[in-house]
């Protein structure tokens, strides 16, 4: 949706359809050869559900996408958190993002850990999603760092009460 109301070049292939802007490749999707043959790729539609969260449960895209049961669980745990029409639904769709940069099952191991441990939102199932290598690792990460000691001899010229001079 993010290319809506651009200028488009379709290249259709054999096997694939590709949508180019500016000769970057945009969306690319199978091709169907049935009459009227239709193939979404819901990657596509959750920045828009995210402006239309209302659409959700109706979004055709979404029809056949068999997210796993822990999905659910989050959905409802948000939905009840977040009182406020509609912010629950709008969290779930930012976590259903992450889809855009990470696997079905990392996606679903990271919504697993965060219900776990009651931890619903985005930011906190996204950090479950960040490999252990690039995550700080506490003391041990500490232990290597080294610090300058710092010069305080100024301070010795305070304490005798005489006055610094800089020249």
């Amino acid at each position: 949706m993010a290319y809506a109301h651009h200028d488009i070049l379709v290249k259709g292939y054999v096997d694939r359809v590709v949508l180019l802007h500016n000769h970057r490749v945009v969306a690319e999707h199978r091709r169907s050869w049935e009459k009227e043959g239709v193939f979404f790729n819901y990657l596509h539609y959750l920045p828009l559900l995210e402006r239309k969260p209302g659409s959700l449960d109706h979004a055709r895209p979404l029809a056949d996408l068999q997210l796993p049961s822990c999905f659910d669980v989050l959905r409802r745990r948000l939905e009840a958190e977040q009182k406020k029409q509609g912010d629950g639904i709008r969290e779930f769709i930012r976590v259903l993002r992450l889809l855009e940069d990470y696997p079905m099952a990392g996606l679903r191991d990271a919504v697993e850990k965060g219900l776990a441990i009651r931890a619903h939102c985005r930011e906190a199932i996204a950090q479950f999603l960040i490999p252990r290598a690039n995550r700080r690792q506490g003391p041990d990460r500490l232990r290597r760092i080294s610090v300058a000691k710092p010069n305080i001899s100024a301070y010795r010229v305070l304490l005798s009460g005489k006055e610094m001079r800089h020249g």
